[in-house]
């Protein structure tokens, strides 16, 4: 029984070093062919810009994004959704609570653990505006903020009816091409972000990218200017489009990526050429320094948090003394009771107003008579 032990542990210690050989020879394979991030944390902006029932895939295309990053990692505190329209309680759905992306409605993408941040009409340009250049309002709420700083990759996904040069917001107004670049320059410019995917799903899509000049920003579009995006497919128990075809061909190609996968950009973009989207995807990589073909699609839609080494000596103050509560006395905890729905008996209400006097009555008694008696006497 003793040499079966230490066989056995001579057996687990040859596995183990062979285990971790492996493993560092992948990390020495992944440093050579890829580039080393040096981001700290990631988040994701999520936003739907389309309300009415039939813009139901819009909600799915965010929804289903939404699923991706929050499989891969990326916590609810570091995802902001933003949904123009609640289609899981639509009275037309006849599903209630529920929201599916394709029509075999294998996975409700709803799902039971979604935190919407910014519903309805909440979901404006000037909200949004503000919260990519964190000029917030005060007492907004830390879940509707951007928390970021200059180690954080952002994760930008937008998709509703747009044109040439601009994306409507509610049917009511629209973001330019202008207002947008303008507001990722001075996140720049303000150290809210590291490196920017920015990607887009509308009709004409490659013009919200066009005139964007802050560094360390891609852009990947669903259709060129000129195009339209086009809708995948019909699920006749909703009675509406589901999902866009964009939208359809990438999540087909992220749901085979891991956390720990070595998938680069250059594939993700490869994931819809036009013989199944039916448009031209487009990117735009001059503002970022790095090759797409080395740059992990992790380091934009998983959550990868690197500690940084700070050098320098941190002085901490003093702890203050807590003082000792050894031998006072305990007091008792505190009763509580439910207050009763129905007081009883019902409190008396003194009378704030002192009653007329006997003579009132009288008075009011012989008036009466009298009107009573010139009524009668006008119809005789």
């Amino acid at each position: 029984m003793y040499s079966t032990c230490i066989l056995s542990s001579l057996i687990l210690l040859v596995v183990g070093s062979a285990y971790s050989g492996t493993h560092s020879q992948l990390d020495e394979v992944a440093e050579q062919k890829f580039i080393k991030n040096e981001h700290t944390n990631n988040w994701a902006v999520l936003v739907d810009t389309s309300r009415f029932w039939f813009n139901y895939r819009h909600i799915a295309n965010t929804l289903s994004f939404y699923r991706t990053v929050k499989r891969l990692g990326i916590p609810d505190s570091n995802i902001i959704l933003m949904l123009a329209d609640d289609m899981a309680c639509n009275p037309r759905n006849p599903r209630p609570a529920t929201v599916f992306n394709n029509h075999l409605e294998a996975i409700n993408i709803y799902g039971d653990d979604i935190e919407v941040d910014y519903r309805g009409y909440e979901v404006t340009v000037e909200n949004f505006l503000r919260l990519l250049t964190g000029r917030v309002p005060e007492g907004t709420p830390k879940s509707k903020r951007l928390l970021t700083d200059d180690s954080s990759n952002i994760l930008i996904y937008m998709t509703g009816h747009g044109g040439d040069g601009f994306l409507k917001f509610q049917d009511s107004e629209e973001i330019s091409n202008v207002e947008l670049a303008d507001a990722f320059n001075e996140m720049w410019e303000k150290r809210r972000y590291h490196e920017v995917l920015y990607i887009i799903e509308t009709c004409q899509a490659a013009s919200m990218y066009q005139l964007f000049y802050s560094p360390n920003i891609i852009g990947y579009s669903a259709s060129a200017v000129g195009e339209d995006s086009l809708s995948h497919h019909i699920d006749p128990a909703i009675g509406v489009f589901i999902i866009d075809r964009f939208a359809y061909y990438l999540l087909e190609f992220l749901e085979k990526v891991h956390p720990q996968g070595l998938n680069t950009l250059d594939e993700l973009f490869r994931a819809c050429p036009r013989s199944m989207c039916r448009s031209t995807t487009g990117t735009r990589t001059d503002l970022y320094p790095k090759p797409v073909d080395k740059v992990l699609i992790t380091d934009f839609f998983a959550s990868v948090r690197h500690a940084r080494p700070v050098l320098a000596n941190i002085s901490l103050p003093p702890a203050s003394p807590t003082p000792s509560l050894r031998g006072a006395p305990l007091s008792p905890p505190p009763v509580y009771a439910y207050a009763p729905r129905f007081p009883s008996p019902l409190p008396e209400i003194s009378p704030t107003v002192d009653p007329p006097p006997r003579e009132f009555y009288i008075a009011l008694g012989l008036f009466s008579i009298v009107a009573g008696l010139a009524f009668v006497s006008s119809y005789l």
